[in-house]
C-alpha cells in the first residue's frame, strides 16, 4: 500500500435534525462507528455526538470514496440502533447529506479538539465559525 495521510472532518445529521441521540443510543453509534471505520482500514481520530448530530475526525484511505465511507457508517449505526431499541418511538434515521472538511496534520489536533468539546460548546452556546 503506498504511503497515505488523508484526514477528515465529517458531520451527518439524524433525519429532520430530531434530538434522537440519547446517552444510550450515542453508545452504540460511537460503538458501531468505530467498528466499521476499523473495517474500512481507516482510523476514527475523535468521535462526538450531540442530540441531533455526529463528528468524525477520520484517516480514510485514497482507495475508498468519503461518501462510501459515509453511508457504510451511517447505514450500519442505523441498522444497529433499531436493533438495539425495538420500543424506540421513532425509526432511527440519518438525513442523506453530509458535510465533509479535508484537513492537514498541523490543523488536525484543533478538529480533534473542537469535535471532543461539541457536547460542552452545544450546552454552552460557544459554536465557532468555520466558515473562513
Amino acid at each position: 500500500m503506498p504511503f497515505w495521510r488523508c484526514y477528515y472532518h465529517i458531520i451527518w445529521a439524524t433525519k429532520h435534525r430530531l434530538p434522537l441521540i440519547t446517552p444510550d443510543i450515542e453508545l452504540v453509534v460511537i460503538r458501531c462507528a468505530k467498528q466499521k471505520a476499523a473495517e474500512l482500514s481507516s482510523p476514527l481520530l475523535a468521535i462526538n455526538t450531540v442530540a441531533d448530530h455526529v463528528h468524525v475526525a477520520a484517516m480514510i484511505p485514497p482507495k475508498l470514496a468519503i461518501s462510501e465511507w459515509v453511508r457504510h457508517l451511517k447505514g450500519f449505526t442505523t441498522f444497529e440502533v433499531n436493533a438495539a431499541f425495538l420500543d424506540f418511538p421513532h425509526s432511527f434515521r440519518w438525513q442523506s447529506d453530509f458535510a465533509v472538511l479535508s484537513c492537514g496534520a498541523k490543523t488536525l489536533p484543533f478538529i480533534v479538539e473542537y469535535i471532543e468539546r461539541q457536547k460542552e460548546r452545544h450546552a454552552q452556546n460557544t459554536l465557532e465559525d468555520d466558515s473562513d
